[in-house]
């Protein structure tokens, strides 16, 4: 109704989302919003007592599944805290979906993987503004760890046997403001150059599209400046 505009009133869409099957309703704490029109829409005969039912019996379900309406002492999942969320256990096996997610597009003359055993002595460039800046790499809705767990590239990469240097070149990455003389201090004398571009959820999260998949702001001229 209020979006899209399929529907006009508060009662057509409560009607509308029941016959569609929701069930469920996010609505950003207002007052009036539209499954509060349900009883009403129950006595008018817009919708049934039976399918209201059917729409509430799954979502109770689940909850008496979590154990939400159990003592608290009754329910497993009361015992859960960040010592176990976050415990070494689950740290391993986050990494290792991750490391089993990466996709590697293309890797000319077998330059990756880095080898330590190759590194000592060598001079390493991180630049970009995904380089170093825990806020950006994460997505919509995702939690937030400890700072403790986070590794930026750059905290990543300094933990190789090798000379590491630094420049994010765009504070953010809409990337307006760039300095290309930071970028080619770090990367101009550098035997390896990691380049760190993207979007973030500064541009790109729900209800908030974008109209082209180009890099954002003066990030393309960085990537330009860090490789030539």
């Amino acid at each position: 109704m209020l979006g899209h505009h399929y529907t006009r009133t508060f009662l057509e869409t409560a009607v509308a989302s029941m016959n569609a099957g929701c069930n469920l309703e996010l609505s950003y704490g207002m007052r009036n919003n539209v499954f509060m029109h349900i009883p009403k829409a129950l006595a008018m005969g817009n919708i049934t007592l039976q399918m209201l039912r059917d729409r509430v019996r799954p979502l109770f379900y689940t909850r008496m599944r979590l154990g939400e309406f159990d003592p608290p002492a009754m329910n497993p999942y009361s015992a859960l805290d960040l010592s176990a969320v976050q415990s070494p256990e689950h740290r391993n096996l986050s990494l290792e979906a991750a490391v089993k997610s990466f996709v590697l597009l293309k890797n000319v003359r077998g330059t990756l993987p880095l080898r330590a055993q190759d590194l000592p002595g060598k001079r390493l460039a991180v630049v970009g503004p995904f380089a170093d800046n825990p806020r950006v790499l994460f997505g919509d809705y995702a939690p937030v760890p400890e700072p403790r767990y986070i590794y930026t590239p750059r905290r990543g990469l300094e933990t190789l046997p090798a000379n590491v240097s630094f420049a994010a070149g765009c504070p953010e990455p809409r990337c307006q403001q760039y300095s290309r003389a930071e970028v080619a201090g770090a990367a101009g004398a550098a035997d390896v150059v990691v380049v760190c571009l993207g979007t973030g959820t500064d541009l790109e999260t729900e209800g908030k599209d974008r109209r082209d998949l180009s890099l954002p702001g003066h990030q393309l001229e960085l990537l330009q400046d860090a490789v030539q």
